[in-house]
């Protein structure tokens, strides 16, 4: 299965990441292990979760996702063979957010013990805080890569400017630097990304790795009219997408997918994977079927022609 760099870091991963939002609660643990089966079954090997997966349940606290992944990974004694990417900052409670030293030294360690793990191969800034310096937060992120409990450290859901003024310190200080952007694009997000995200994350060799590879479940075509809202928990999300460009975006997905001889998803994913810059978009999966469809997108080969057919429908312009 082929493999990528991600920025300039050492960490080697797959075309295709895997989303851990759903473990704990879309997802049983059960089903959870069973997922995660199929995805490395299938010669993938890049996780991505959070700490705040999933506090928004009811009688949750935030760490289910880790947790579920951490007793999978001892059940199968296969840490070394994945590259495992959390996130620190989103609010776990009160007082419990942020990216100064202090909370990154305790959320660190509540991490590797949900994980079962003694470093996390990718941890990201979950969110900016503009209330903590840059250079106290990339400090902190030295002292753990120092320390052996990380290997790389990412940033998600920044701004281009806040992301340039992090890579600035970093050269400046000769701090650790963010190897990759986790920003929300797809066929149907793209402008956000694209204006100056982009430019910035290929110029300076930052891995991209979006989230909402696939809008949320609306780029599997499942969200064809109002009617198909009530099919699943994301499904109140889709009235946003389901327009005219939407359904442009959802008949160029069905062309294509005619032609591959795949469903739409795969090939919504193929598109990321084929544009220049994106390392690996993240998508999550509640059963092993959606695996096996979601791994069709490593296997695909867009052409010039498909690609084109995919830009002009999703065109926001």
């Amino acid at each position: 299965m082929e493999k990528r760099r991600l920025g300039r870091s050492d960490l080697m991963v797959s075309s295709l990441c895997l989303g851990g939002n759903v473990f704990g609660w879309t997802a049983d643990e059960a089903t959870s292990f069973k997922v995660l089966d199929a995805y490395t079954d299938a010669g993938l090997n890049f996780i991505d979760t959070a700490d705040v997966y999933s506090t928004w349940v009811p009688g949750h606290q935030g760490g289910e996702s880790e947790a579920i992944i951490g007793k999978w990974m001892k059940a199968r004694g296969n840490r070394d063979r994945l590259v495992i990417a959390t996130k620190v900052g989103s609010e776990m409670g009160p007082g419990q957010k942020g990216l100064s030293k202090s909370y990154i030294r305790s959320a660190v360690e509540a991490s590797l013990r949900r994980l079962q793990t003694d470093y996390i191969d990718l941890y990201q800034s979950h969110r900016d805080d503009l209330d903590t310096p840059q250079q106290e937060t990339l400090g902190a992120y030295e002292e753990l890569i120092r320390d052996g409990k990380v290997r790389a450290i990412g940033a998600s859901n920044f701004t281009a400017e806040r992301l340039r003024q992090a890579l600035e310190i970093s050269a400046e200080l000769g701090l650790p630097r963010y190897e990759s952007l986790q920003p929300k694009y797809n066929l149907s997000d793209r402008p956000e990304y694209e204006a100056d995200l982009e430019p910035l994350c290929r110029r300076e060799e930052i891995g991209v790795i979006p989230y909402y590879g696939l809008a949320s479940g609306f780029l599997t075509g499942k969200y064809r009219s109002d009617a198909d809202f009530g099919k699943s928990v994301r499904g109140g999300r889709m009235a946003a997408y389901l327009d005219d460009r939407g359904r442009r975006i959802l008949a160029a997905l069905d062309a294509v997918a005619a032609r591959k001889n795949a469903t739409p998803a795969p090939i919504a994913l193929a598109w990321l994977m084929a544009r220049p810059g994106i390392t690996a978009p993240i998508a999550s999966a509640t059963s092993v079927d959606q695996i096996r469809d979601l791994v069709q997108a490593t296997e695909v080969r867009l052409d010039n022609d498909d690609i084109q057919e995919l830009d002009q429908a999703s065109d926001p312009s």
